[in-house]
């Protein structure tokens, strides 16, 4: 049995921080783990312009409400629930993830919790460390055979501990740091990705 693993923004939806960013003017926020590798750097960017600028969740969380799938995911993930298990593996947070689950037929998410006091942001707990490649860890463990796709830096552990990975539309950058990670640049393709590691993966 395959367990397919995905990311979320930037594969199934826009980059949240992106449109937050534009939504509210904030250009300090247009920074993602395309830009930077490290996620508590990332994080703690982010809590500081926050905090400077008197960004509140609910703010936030008006953005993600106006936000919705990428053009053709919720037919890609439909094709995935087809064939085989699906598990969105993401470093986004439950509180700016549901209203998104919701719009895709609420697939299984693994992601991490905000630390909230009133209505602001003031720390973060991850599920637990480098959260991604030890699902994937796990779901090996378990016996189960895994195919990844991400975008960015904090993707890559994944998709080189997966059985077989991809990236997805990934930045330049990325695909000159890991060549060897082959790249798909719609869903479409993506398919055919996985459809044949899943046939190599099965005969093996």
């Amino acid at each position: 049995m395959h367990v397919a693993c995905l990311d979320m923004e930037g594969v199934l939806v826009p980059e949240i921080w992106i449109n937050v960013a534009e939504a509210t003017g904030i250009d300090e926020l247009r920074l993602t783990t395309r830009d930077i590798s490290d996620y508590d750097e990332l994080m703690g960017h982010r809590q500081r312009v926050m905090a400077e600028r008197g960004l509140r969740l609910s703010t936030i969380k008006e953005v993600i409400a106006d936000m919705g799938p990428m053009p053709g995911a919720v037919d890609f993930l439909d094709w995935l629930r087809g064939r085989w298990q699906l598990v969105i593996l993401s470093d986004t947070f439950y509180d700016f993830a549901d209203p998104l689950m919701a719009q895709m037929g609420r697939p299984t998410i693994f992601c991490h919790d905000l630390v909230v006091e009133g209505d602001r942001i003031v720390g973060y707990r991850l599920r637990l460390d480098d959260q991604k490649r030890e699902a994937v860890r796990a779901f090996r463990r378990l016996n189960f055979t895994t195919l990844a796709a991400g975008d960015s830096y904090n993707d890559t552990r994944m998709l080189l501990e997966a059985d077989y990975g991809a990236l997805f539309r990934p930045p330049a950058n990325v695909v000159a740091e890991f060549p060897r990670l082959p790249v798909a640049a719609d869903y479409d393709a993506l398919a055919r990705l996985f459809e044949q590691a899943g046939a190599r993966l099965e005969g093996r």
